[in-house]
């Protein structure tokens, strides 16, 4: 795994170079209900980096001790089919937790792999554990990271592999802009679009080759897109 490690200590945390009190984690469900003394605690052995697209973060089956929080960038989750193709079973971004399974087992479940240039911090699980017996908060709002990652998990199965290649690819983008702050998206490779939807890379690429002719996605820069939400929206509804 190529990256720059940036170890954080508990000065830097607060007032340094991570900033981390200005960090937009710092006010997610995770870790919006600790106070400064408790974050101080996770900070300790904290380390910030930015993965490439395409290095890998985790293997499926590495043991491991660690979790991550994504500060910006994409990753995806894949498992691999006994002949070898690759399927996306999830994609996860900002202030998204990745190998949350650490805390109850030593062992990742997937590849995790990043899409973008993808900046995170590593947690020691065991710091994590330790706090949220402390802090009912936390283990309440650990208990709600299950719960969505359980929510994504079915999503994926349930709108993302079933239907045609075209409401596939439909919602897929509406899940991409769903939590931004525009109807922009920045795609990925068609192979990887089609290990999400469970089609072809041919039948990706044809798709949105479709969907940039009828004006439902407008290329602004290189893989960058403006989605038209509510003609996409009634293509499922066709």
């Amino acid at each position: 795994m190529d990256q720059k490690i940036l170890k954080i200590g508990e000065a830097d945390a607060w007032q340094g170079v991570a900033d981390c009190r200005e960090c937009s984690l710092r006010n997610t469900v995770l870790f919006a209900g600790l106070n400064e003394a408790d974050f101080a605690r996770l900070h300790r052995p904290v380390e910030q980096f930015v993965l490439q697209p395409g290095a890998l973060l985790y293997a499926a089956g590495d043991t491991g001790s660690s979790m991550f929080t994504i500060r910006s960038g994409l990753v995806k989750l894949v498992q691999y089919l006994p002949d070898g193709a690759q399927r996306i079973v999830r994609l996860l971004r900002s202030t998204d937790v990745v190998g949350l399974e650490i805390l109850l087992e030593d062992r990742y479940q997937h590849d995790a792999i990043a899409l973008q240039p993808t900046e995170l911090c590593r947690y020691p699980a065991k710091a994590v554990n330790e706090l949220s017996i402390d802090n009912p908060r936390l283990h309440h709002d650990l208990m709600l990271r299950w719960q969505k990652a359980l929510t994504e998990a079915d999503a994926w199965v349930t709108e993302l592999s079933t239907g045609s290649a075209k409401q596939r690819v439909a919602r897929l983008l509406l899940r991409l802009v769903r939590d931004e702050d525009s109807s922009e998206c920045m795609l990925f490779g068609r192979e990887d679009m089609g290990a999400m939807l469970g089609i072809t890379t041919e039948t990706a690429s044809r798709t949105i080759a479709d969907f940039k002719r009828k004006g439902l996605i407008v290329e602004t820069t290189v893989n960058r897109f403006t989605c038209d939400v509510p003609n996409l929206e009634r293509l499922l509804e066709s």
